[in-house]
Formats: structure tokens, sequence, C-alpha cells
């Protein structure tokens, strides 16, 4: 559904107007997005992706307009999300976790999680059976391509009430605004609110991320049987520092 901006009111902000919020802060932008780019390039040359926590599906309508003729698939536990991205029906679309896509078993060129969604797989359980899934879902030489936050960069340190994000144009007035509930060793928990100007507060919603250093990362993917192709700390190809704000990574399934 499309989302009208005076169509709600503060008891009636919803799951769909969440998601339709989302897309018009996030829009996905490889022409001028240097983080976007560089997974429509991998996208590009994959005849096969599976792209785990796709969201509203943006990354995938792109590829389809810019004429990739493969198969896409986008799989999700959102179901609003899901719901905005089943507008476009010659793509693939699957409710369900990272550790779901072990439905599949050998089909893919490329599996993706963009938008530091890999930092959603909290727990040392979850983490080893998702990157198995994975794995299995990836052709033999198949690649797995993510991003995550660097925990040297503190990047939660920014996730302050006063940093407030204005969100108007288009039929949009709203206010948004992060705080941090608990940093627990390499896990925060952090709120996101969205109000209208006056302070009328539409939606809180409660994130548990974790933020992994490149040694415990390379631990998880060799144990999964990944081998590291790429590791970069920003999308021109940069190495890794302690200021480094990403940790780039394309694996590649041994």
């Amino acid at each position: 559904m499309d989302f009208t901006p005076d169509a709600f009111t503060p008891d009636a902000f919803t799951p769909d107007d969440a998601v339709a919020l989302y897309d018009e802060m996030y829009r996905w932008d490889g022409a001028n997005v240097p983080s976007d780019r560089f997974f429509d390039l991998l996208v590009h040359d994959a005849d096969s992706v599976l792209d785990i926590g796709c969201g509203t599906g943006m990354m995938l309508h792109q590829a389809r307009d810019a004429g990739h003729t493969g198969r896409l698939v986008g799989l999700d536990p959102d179901l609003p999300s899901l719901r905005r991205a089943r507008r476009r029906t010659d793509i693939e679309w699957v409710e369900g976790v990272a550790v779901d896509s072990a439905r599949w078993q050998d089909e893919f060129a490329l599996a993706t999680m963009a938008s530091n969604a890999f930092q959603c797989l909290v727990t040392d359980e979850d983490l080893r059976a998702s990157l198995a899934a994975i794995h299995g879902a990836l052709r033999p030489g198949g690649r797995f391509a993510f991003e995550t936050r660097n925990p040297a960069a503190r990047a939660w340190e920014g996730w302050i009430p006063s940093a407030v994000q204005t969100i108007a144009g288009g039929g949009w007035d709203l206010r948004q605004w992060h705080e941090v509930e608990s940093v627990i060793d390499d896990t925060v928990t952090f709120t996101e609110t969205t109000a209208r100007p006056d302070g009328t507060v539409l939606d809180v919603g409660r994130t548990t991320l974790r933020f992994l250093g490149e040694t415990e990362l390379d631990t998880f993917l060799t144990h999964a049987g990944f081998a590291v192709e790429l590791r970069q700390g920003d999308w021109e190809g940069g190495p890794v520092t302690d200021t480094s704000r990403s940790i780039v990574t394309v694996a590649v399934k041994r």
C-alpha cells in the first residue's frame, strides 16, 4: 500500500506506515550512494541472487529495473515490508529469517545482507545456524556479501535523543530519534522513536544488534565453510581501521 501522510492519526500509525516511511528515508540509489552501488554491481554480475533481510525489496526492484534477467529472491520476516516488496511480481518473495535459507540447496551465485542486516544475528547459535544455511543455499564458489558496523567506531554513542532527524517534504512532517538502552558485551539494545513535530509519539521500536570485529567475524565465517575474498573498511576500498565505520565483507563458499 502507498502511504498518504494525512491519512493517519497518532493512534493509527501502522506497521505499513512505518515501512513506507523507511522507504522514503532510505531510498535505494546506486547512482549516488556508494554502499548501494557496491551491492548493485555484485547483483548485476550474478545470475541468481538471494537477498536476506530484503525489507521492502528496494535493491531487487532496482536490479530488475536495471535489466537483471536472472533469478531474484528476497527473504524477510517482516510482513508489512513484504507487502510492499510484493508490488513487484517478477521477483520471488519469501517470509523468513536468515536460517530459513536452508530451504534452498546449491541454488544461488550470490547471497546478500545489506544495510547492516547481518547485525540482527545476535547469538552465537543464530550466527552459526544462519551462516550454515546461507552456505548451503549457495552454489560451490558462490559469494556472500554483507556489511556490519565496526565496533571500534562505537556508532551507538551517537544514538542519543538530542540527535533528532527531521523528515519533511512530500507530505511528511515527522521527527525521529534513537536512544541506547543497554550495551552488554558486543550487543547494543536501543529504541527508535517516531513522533509528530509537537512531540506526539507515533511509534517506538526496539532493536538489539551485535557488533563483531574482524577476528570474530572471520571465526564464524571459517567455521561455516567460507573464505574471505574481500574485506574493506569503506565503500571505496579502503582498509579496516579503528576509525572505519563499516566492515564490508565478500566471502566465498569453499
